[in-house]
């Protein structure tokens, strides 16, 4: 994966994964996800990923 599509790949997720914490959470409101704990799980684990996909991405692009 070009180092570009990493890093927009990795900031969507960071932020889906934020969005998806806050809905769990009960911070946002208006969706099916909000007050559900698994959301509140998933969301952290998702941003995680996406901060890896950033760093992987830009650790090929430097080779």
């Amino acid at each position: 994966m070009p180092r570009g599509i990493a890093v927009v790949v990795g900031l969507v997720m960071i932020a889906a994964g934020t969005l998806f914490t806050l809905q769990g959470l009960g911070y946002v409101g208006g969706s099916v996800m909000t007050d559900v704990d698994f959301w509140a799980i998933a969301g952290p684990a998702i941003a995680g990923l996406g901060v890896a996909v950033i760093i992987v991405g830009l650790r090929r692009g430097e080779r």
